[in-house]
């Protein structure tokens, strides 16, 4: 991929697809704060953990199946925008349909499941493609992958009050909202002006088989499938343990989500700035080890102030790592081959997110919230302390890892 120097073109895109993610971010956690609520409206008949369960997870399935489809097909045809555009009408079309045949009443809640899974398989495409499209700016992959952890982290800490809020109104209203902020992304980002290299792959598989091509990949997607993991474990466990343990109704619930996404959206910038400065080693393995011990701390919180003063903790260290881990993937990913390295690594934030879901829905059902905290909290530990020497032996002479602008 030829330099690009940066430009007003380049800000201007930076910005609208900076919005593109906060959209979609912003659409998906509009739904976390009352789950339970929702899927007993959409007709579930489990109990909380298993229905809540099956319905956040489903879409994650789709996440993982078509995350890296999506990215292998926009270097295969060597355009990202329509795809985009695409993937965003059919994430809109899911919420809605979930909204008027989950919501009457005349479908059971399979199908309701299986609606679910379509969203997700649209809503990955509009989501991985406009952070690709990031990583395609000039200016510094740190700085714009800091953009689109502002925009992940903007979008999650406002969705989680504003979703608790709308839920107020109707159970159904945060899925509307959800349809029409997809909506608005399908019309956005034809602002954006499409810089996608070609690739010499003759369709999307042999894009696909660029996974294989670079193995080093893995260490960055063994971050992000943990740090997913925990985000998973809150969105769905830590909203049942507020509302269990404190007794919260699902706007406080969406305050206390907020308080972790809120440092995690502002300091995701000066964190891909900093990577860009000073390498990608320092912000990953640190952030992801004192983001483990945070995670813990809010399952022993004794009280909802403290609760939400840890998860600000947990915010902050995330924030620290995760546009560090998303910048190195692209560091180390081919020219052309952006494209299917960042949906390869949405597959195992997805696979991550989904483990948190399910794998925190079942130690808790078997052993409890504080067992639950310990697991999720000392993965994240233990998978800092085993990756750095790997992240200490990277060739940063041979591999770009600063500023690509």
């Amino acid at each position: 991929m030829a330099t690009v120097t940066p430009s007003e073109g380049d800000t201007r895109d930076r910005v609208v697809l900076t919005a593109t993610v906060f959209a979609v971010l912003f659409a998906q956690v509009l739904l976390y704060p009352g789950v339970p609520a929702l899927i007993e409206a959409l007709g579930a008949r489990s109990p909380v953990l298993d229905a809540g369960t099956w319905f956040l997870a489903t879409e994650f399935v789709g996440f993982v199946l078509f995350a890296a489809v999506w990215g292998a097909l926009s270097d295969a045809l060597g355009r990202r925008r329509p795809l985009i555009a695409l993937g965003a009408l059919g994430g809109a079309a899911g919420y809605a349909l979930l909204a008027v045949f989950g919501g009457s009443g005349r479908v059971g809640f399979a199908t309701v499941l299986a609606l679910r899974f379509v969203q997700g398989a649209f809503t990955i495409g509009a989501f991985s493609l406009a952070l690709t499209m990031l990583t395609d700016l000039a200016g510094g992959t740190g700085r714009n992958m800091g953009s689109a952890g502002i925009a992940i982290g903007g979008g999650t800490a406002l969705g989680a009050p504003i979703g608790g809020r709308l839920y107020a109104l109707d159970t159904l209203a945060p899925l509307w909202a959800a349809s029409a902020c997809l909506l608005g992304v399908s019309l956005l980002v034809f602002a954006v002006t499409d810089r996608a290299s070609s690739t010499d792959s003759e369709n999307a598989l042999d894009a696909l088989a660029a996974l294989g091509r670079t193995p080093v990949l893995a260490l960055p997607y063994a971050f992000g499938l943990i740090d997913r993991l925990a985000a998973g474990f809150f969105a769905f466990v830590g909203t049942v343990y507020f509302q269990t343990r404190f007794g919260v109704d699902a706007g406080t619930t969406g305050l206390l989500l907020a308080s972790f996404f809120a440092p995690f959206a502002l300091l995701q910038y000066p964190s891909g700035v900093l990577s860009d400065r000073y390498g990608r080693v320092g912000p990953i393995a640190v952030g992801s080890g004192l983001f483990g011990f945070a995670v813990i701390a809010v399952g022993f919180a004794p009280s909802v102030l403290l609760a939400g003063a840890t998860m600000a903790l947990v915010g902050v260290f995330g924030a620290l790592c995760a546009p560090a881990t998303l910048a190195l993937v692209s560091d180390l990913a081919a020219d052309g081959e952006r494209g299917t390295a960042i949906g390869g690594f949405n597959i195992v934030g997805s696979l991550g997110f989904l483990g948190g879901i399910v794998g925190g829905g079942v130690v808790t059902a078997a052993a409890g919230f504080d067992v639950a905290f310990l697991v999720v909290g000392f993965a994240e530990v233990a998978i800092a302390l085993v990756a750095l020497p790997l992240l200490l032996r990277l060739d940063v002479a041979r591999i770009p890892t600063f500023d690509r602008g």
